[in-house]
């Protein structure tokens, strides 16, 4: 309905412009402010004011003029306030939201567009556990995956497996050279990547302290892992797998718990293995911007106005990430319409000659996205894997359930406690709550601005954070459970609705129901963009709304039959819309709180 209405505004906005010869290039449409009351709202006239010479309130009252409604299905009229020009829904817009979004479990969610995506994110290196600084990868990702789906695309989500670099030979090495009595302590838990972690972390630590003959012995030990891979060596394969296999087994266990979750784990020897990448390497050697410099096969990449070169073949014919990375960005656009990846911000560069590259080659690069994230600090600063330091992903989780167990805990009264929660109900709240804190602080972010996690501003129950929306969702689920205990009909998913919206006459109910009507308009904006930092954005508002109805507008005990049916509809549409836009976000909505 929204993004019919926004249609419809836009048509007659542009029209209007149009008969009083004005530039339609930007017609401005926005939410109004919160003290205006309209739909949508134009801020055109500030634009125009100084091309027609006058006021922006006195232009915005000639444009409101010149537009005409009369053949729109949803705007009823037009007016103004000041500088804006405002476009006011009417109840036909109010009565088919209601009908379609109270019986909707699925609402939001848009129609199926026939085109593939693949959502590479995450993608660490299986060098040991997932670690709090590069948390916003999967959270992020997993948020840009679900956002797809819900507007209607056919979403696969890849992780890349980095299991052919100098990082996975110096593991690989290091678990063959060193035994259990060589390392310094024990796991830090009961789980692959903690134990075999300690292994690289000793390979490195020996490297860099070892007596130089030694170092030398171990530097060939690890360059023939590396040339064993690049041969196609079946047992180095073996070898490497072995490692990469295991510890990469522990971080799914690790990102299961946020969840995020994957349709395939590809690996980069793949592209050594069919080939691919050596095809890559030599067609790059047969641009006019290939050049052999400093013992190496390079791109100048000047026209794409990038002046670091990219290195794409060493002196000794073996291939880097980039070249790899190449061949697996090739394969994606020979088997799914879009390319989506998210990177952290040191991987910036690399993007851009990923691009500039794939471009050279003779790819459609508008079919590949990229979202850029910046790094989750703790108050603590940074963190790093290689040597051992820093708070780990299944630190930050742990860290999150005990918290919010004991949010939840102090905001339950003597009653709750005896009689409406059980213990298995507070642990089931704790992990709701904890782990959706964490993922809803940092997707509610800006992907480029750089975050410290503040547990405060994450478990604050009246703040912009995810217990407070979650809390939508379970008042919603209470009033529901309340209307049916008490014999009144609720609306059942699928089936058709038989309710008199028009019986919603306050402002709170009317407001709250815009706000479920604009929930499909903002997935498809936030797809569009691949920004579901903004669907965030919208559930806070959401709570603003819904908060301001139930604060105003009893259910189960509204004075008459319609009213309490149609107030019932919008508690099922309002539940819908919750759970929808925090199950894009990668959060779970609590039924009780």
């Amino acid at each position: 309905m929204f993004r019919q209405f926004r249609s419809e505004v836009e048509a007659a906005l542009a029209d209007a412009l149009a008969a009083l010869d004005l530039p339609t290039d930007d017609l401005g449409i926005e939410r109004p402010p919160d003290d205006m009351d309209a739909t949508l709202a134009s801020s055109v006239a500030f634009r125009l004011a100084g091309e027609v010479g006058d006021a922006p309130p006195n232009v915005a009252a000639q444009v409101a003029e010149a537009v005409t409604v009369d053949d729109a299905a949803y705007v009823a009229s037009v007016d103004t306030a000041g500088p804006y020009v405002n476009f006011h829904a009417n109840e036909r817009y109010l009565a088919d939201t209601l009908d379609a979004a109270a019986p909707a479990d699925d609402y939001g969610a848009l129609s199926d567009r026939a085109t593939s995506v693949v959502v590479e994110h995450t993608s660490a290196n299986p060098t040991g556990p997932v670690h709090v600084g590069r948390a916003r990868n999967p959270i992020v990702g997993d948020a840009v995956a679900n956002l797809l789906a819900y507007a209607g695309y056919d979403v696969d989500r890849h992780y890349y497996v980095n299991d052919a670099g100098r990082q996975m030979a110096v593991f690989t090495w290091a678990y063959e050279r060193f035994d259990e009595s060589d390392l310094d302590a024990e796991p830090a838990r009961d789980r692959a990547e903690y134990d075999l972690v300690r292994y690289y972390r000793k390979g490195n630590a020996y490297l860099e302290a070892a007596d130089p003959d030694d170092v030398e012995a171990a530097e060939a030990e690890i360059s023939a892992i590396l040339q064993g891979l690049e041969a196609g060596d079946e047992e180095t394969y073996e070898r490497v797998g072995e490692v990469v296999d295991a510890v990469l087994g522990g971080m799914k266990d690790c990102l299961a718990r946020l969840p995020a979750e994957f349709d395939e784990f590809v690996k980069e020897t793949r592209f050594m293995r069919d080939g691919s990448t050596d095809e890559v390497a030599a067609r790059l050697k047969e641009t006019e911007y290939a050049v052999y410099e400093e013992d190496a096969w390079q791109l100048e990449l000047d026209d794409w106005g990038i002046d670091k070169n990219l290195v794409f073949l060493r002196s000794d014919d073996t291939s880097l990430y980039t070249t790899r990375d190449l061949a697996h960005h090739e394969w994606k656009f020979a088997n799914y319409d879009r390319a989506v990846t998210v990177l952290g911000e040191d991987h910036k560069l690399q993007a851009d000659q990923l691009d500039a590259t794939l471009e050279l080659l003779g790819n459609d690069v508008d079919r590949l996205g990229h979202v850029i994230y910046s790094y989750v600090n703790l108050p603590e600063g940074k963190m790093s894997t290689r040597r051992g330091t820093g708070v780990m992903l299944d630190d930050l989780l742990d860290e999150a359930i005990d918290r919010a167990r004991e949010a939840v805990e102090s905001r339950m009264d003597d009653r709750i406690r005896d009689d409406d929660l059980t213990d298995a109900d507070v642990e089931r709240i704790a992990h709701q709550v904890g782990i959706g804190a964490v993922r809803y602080d940092i997707v509610s972010k800006q992907p480029a601005k750089a975050i410290t996690f503040e547990w405060d501003d994450a478990l604050d129950f009246e703040g912009q954070s995810a217990p407070f929306v979650q809390y939508v969702h379970a008042r919603c689920c209470g009033i529901l459970d309340e209307a049916e205990a008490e014999g009144v009909a609720v609306p059942e998913p699928g089936e058709p609705l038989d309710v008199d919206a028009s019986a919603l006459e306050t402002d709170e109910a009317r407001d709250l129901l815009r706000e479920v009507a604009r929930f499909p308009a903002a997935i498809e904006s936030a797809a569009e963009d691949l920004e579901p930092h903004t669907i965030a954005t919208f559930t806070r508002e959401f709570a603003d709304a819904y908060n301001a109805f139930y604060r105003e507008c009893p259910v189960v005990t509204a004075e008459s039959d319609d009213l309490r049916a149609a107030r019932v509809a919008l508690v099922a549409a309002a539940r819908h819309t919750m759970a929808n836009a925090l199950d894009v976000l990668g959060v779970e909505a609590p039924e009780s709180m």
